[in-house]
C-alpha cells in the first residue's frame, strides 16, 4: 500500500493516492493517444484499455439496454398500451423531488408528444409524506384515472397499492429503491433492484428506468402500427434527455454504465435550450456557461427541488412540462426565491445539527443521527449531505413533530444505507422507509428513535470488515505552477461527473497563502503561490468557522498542502482556473 501523503489534515483526514495498473497505463496511451495523466486516472478508477472506448465516449447505442430485459417491463407496456387504444385516463403519482419530479416531466412530455393529457399528482412532503397513500390514490379514481404510474416510490406502498386496487385502479410501479423480497400489489412493478430482476441496470435512477419504460411503450405504439393509424408523428424521445440526466445527477445515482451515457447526451440537449423551463431557470440562476454535470447536480437540481421542499411540491413538475415562455420565467424566478429560503431554514438547522453531534460525541458514531424537534423535514437530507462532508461519515438527520419522526440519511462509498433503512423497516423499527445505496428515507415513531439509532448503526458496522478510516483519495500531486487551462481542459474528456465516477480530485502542494480573506456566506477565498512559481486563485465553501478555514486566514508565510478539485473559471470572456479547497494540511 502506498505510504499516505498527509497522515492528518487540518480536517483529520488522511491523504493517499489512489492505487493504479501502470500496465493499464501504459496501454490506455497508447491505444488512446491520452496523456499520461489522464491514463493513470483512468488507471486508478479501474478503467481496463478494452472498456475505456464506452467510458471515454459514452453512447446509447453501445449502452443502452433492450427495455424488454427488466422484469415486468412487457407487462406494464402492454397495460399503457391497451389504456391509449381504449381511451382510459392515466394519471402520474411522482415523489415530490427532482428524480420524482423529471420522471413525472418525461411521462407528461412524451403523452402530450402523441396527443393524450394525463394527470400528474405530486404529494405534499409535510402533510403526505414519501410515497403513494390511499387518499390520493381514492382523488386519482374519482377523477376518472384507470392506470397510475407511480414514479419514484411504490416499490413499498403495500397498504396504499391494495387500496388502489380496490377502488379500480391498475397501478404501474416504476421505481429503482431497494425492494423486499414481497412485492406490492400491482399490474406491473419495474424496478431494477427488485430482487428477481435480471437486467443488471440497478444503477439507474427513477428517471433513467422511466425512461427505459417511455422507450418501450414508443417501440410497442410503433410495431403495433398505432402511429400510422392516429396519423401521429412519432417523436424523438432524445428531445427529453435533459431531464433524464438532471434526474440522473441529482439522485447521486453512480454515472457507470448506460447513466454515462444519458448524462452526457441529455447535456448536449439542455445546451441546447430546447426546454424553456429549464432554460428559464439557468437564466435566473444566472449562468452564463455551458451547462455541465456541476450544473445539474447544484444550481438546477436544488432549484427544481425547492417547491417539494418547502412550499408547493408540484412546481418543478410544471416548470419542465410548461410550453409557455411567461409561465416559465415566472417559475423560475418563484423557485429561485424559495431555494434562497430554503438555505436560509437549511444553515440553521445544520448549525443545530452540527452543535448537537459534537456536543453528545455523536461525531465517533459508524453512523451520525441528529435528531430535531421543529426541524423543517424539507431540508434534513440537505443537512444529511453536510454533515456527511463533514464528517466523512454515513449521516441522518431526523425531523420530530408530534411523535412522529421523519428521517432521511446520505451515505458514502462504501456504505449501502438503503439496505440498512430496509433491514430497519423489515424488522419493525419503521412506519416506512427505503432508499438506494447513496441515499434513503424513512419514518419512525419518536420513541423508537433510539432503538432505530442503535440498529442502523449495527447493520453498518456488519458491512465494513473494518472501522472507516475518514481518507481522502487523490488522482494526483500538482505544484501550483502545473495548474493551467489546457491540464482543465483534459479532465473534461473523463466527465461527467458525479457518483460513481467522483470529479479528478487534487493535491497542490508546498503552496504558499498569499492572500485569504472570506466572502459570501462563509466561503474563504485564497490567492496561492508556489515554490517553484505560479499563482492560482482557490476557494473553499462554507468554510469560516471551520478548522480548514481558519487555518487558511491563519496560514501566514507556511507552506501548505491543499486537496481539491480544479475547475474552469471563466469571467467576462478570461479563460483562467480555480481551486475548491476541500482540505488542507500544513507542510512539515
Amino acid at each position: 500500500m502506498t505510504a499516505p501523503l498527509v497522515e492528518r489534515s487540518l480536517l483529520g483526514r488522511r491523504w493517499a493516492l489512489r492505487p493504479a495498473d501502470e500496465t493499464h497505463v501504459t496501454e490506455l496511451m497508447r491505444l488512446f493517444g491520452v496523456p499520461d495523466s489522464l491514463a493513470r486516472i483512468l488507471a486508478m478508477r479501474g478503467i481496463a484499455p478494452e472498456h475505456a472506448e464506452t467510458f471515454l465516449r459514452p453512447t446509447l447505442r453501445a449502452l443502452m439496454p433492450d427495455p424488454s430485459v427488466f422484469a415486468d417491463m412487457d407487462a406494464a407496456v402492454a397495460r399503457v398500451v391497451s389504456a391509449i387504444q381504449s381511451g382510459e385516463k392515466i394519471a402520474v403519482f411522482g415523489d415530490y423531488d427532482v428524480d420524482g419530479g423529471t420522471s413525472s416531466a418525461v411521462l407528461k412530455r412524451f403523452f402530450r408528444a402523441i396527443g393524450i393529457e394525463i394527470d400528474v399528482y405530486i404529494p405534499d412532503r409535510a402533510k403526505e409524506g414519501y410515497g403513494p397513500n390511499a387518499a390520493a390514490m381514492r382523488m386519482l379514481a374519482g377523477r376518472g384515472a384507470k392506470v397510475v404510474i407511480t414514479v419514484d416510490c411504490g416499490i413499498t406502498a403495500f397498504e396504499p397499492l391494495d387500496g388502489a386496487r380496490d377502488v379500480g385502479l391498475d397501478v404501474i410501479v416504476v421505481d429503482h429503491h431497494k425492494a423486499e423480497p414481497r412485492l406490492p400489489a400491482a399490474a406491473a412493478v419495474v424496478n431494477p433492484n427488485r430482487l428477481d430482476d435480471t437486467s443488471r441496470q440497478g444503477q439507474l435512477a427513477a428517471v433513467g428506468v422511466t425512461f427505459m419504460v417511455v422507450v418501450a411503450i414508443n417501440r410497442a405504439l410503433r410495431e403495433q402500427g398505432w402511429y400510422a393509424k392516429s396519423n401521429i408523428a412519432e417523436p424523438d424521445l432524445r428531445q427529453w434527455l435533459d431531464l433524464v440526466a438532471l434526474g440522473t445527477v441529482a439522485d447521486v445515482v453512480p454515472l457507470t454504465g448506460v447513466n454515462r451515457a444519458l448524462v452526457t447526451q441529455g447535456l448536449g440537449i439542455l445546451r441546447r435550450g430546447e426546454n424553456i423551463g429549464l432554460a428559464a431557470l439557468l437564466k435566473t440562476a444566472r449562468v452564463d456557461s455551458a451547462p455541465t454535470a456541476y450544473h445539474l447536480g447544484y444550481i438546477l437540481g436544488p432549484r427544481v427541488n425547492a417547491g417539494g421542499r418547502i412550499s408547493e411540491p408540484d412546481l418543478g413538475v410544471r416548470l419542465m412540462t410548461t410550453e409557455d415562455a411567461g409561465e416559465a420565467a415566472a417559475l423560475a424566478v418563484r423557485l429561485d426565491e424559495l431555494n434562497r429560503t430554503r438555505q436560509e431554514i437549511e444553515a440553521a438547522v445544520l448549525a443545530q445539527a452540527i452543535e448537537q453531534v459534537e456536543g453528545e460525541g455523536r461525531d465517533k458514531d459508524t453512523v451520525i443521527v441528529a435528531a430535531g424537534a421543529a426541524w423543517h423535514a424539507g431540508v434534513i437530507g440537505i443537512v444529511a449531505s453536510r454533515l456527511k462532508e463533514r464528517y466523512g461519515k454515513p449521516c441522518c438527520v431526523v425531523a420530530i413533530d408530534g411523535g412522529m419522526a421523519k428521517g432521511s440519511g446520505r451515505s458514502i462509498a462504501c456504505v449501502d444505507l438503503g439496505r440498512a433503512v430496509l433491514a430497519a423497516r423489515e424488522a419493525g423499527l419503521l412506519v416506512n422507509g427505503g432508499g438506494h445505496p447513496m441515499a434513503a428515507g424513512f419514518t419512525v415513531t419518536e420513541d423508537k428513535l433510539g432503538a432505530l439509532r442503535t440498529f442502523i448503526n449495527d447493520a453498518v458496522a456488519r458491512q465494513a470488515a473494518q472501522p472507516f478510516v475518514n481518507e481522502t483519495l487523490l488522482d494526483g500531486v500538482l505544484r501550483v505552477g502545473s495548474v493551467n487551462p489546457a491540464m482543465v481542459a483534459d479532465l473534461e474528456a473523463l466527465g461527467p461527473f458525479g457518483s460513481g465516477n467522483d470529479e479528478p480530485k487534487f493535491a497542490v502542494i508546498d503552496a504558499n497563502v498569499v492572500r485569504a480573506d472570506i466572502v459570501g456566506s462563509g466561503h474563504v477565498r485564497c490567492i496561492l503561490s508556489g515554490r517553484g512559481g505560479g499563482r492560482l486563485k482557490a476557494i473553499a465553501f462554507r468554510s469560516a468557522d471551520s478548522d480548514l478555514g481558519v487555518g487558511l486566514l491563519n496560514a501566514g508565510g507556511r507552506a501548505v498542502h491543499l486537496a481539491g478539485q480544479i475547475r474552469p473559471d471563466n469571467w467576462q470572456g478570461r479563460s483562467d482556473v480555480q481551486m475548491l479547497i476541500e482540505d488542507a494540511a500544513f507542510a512539515a
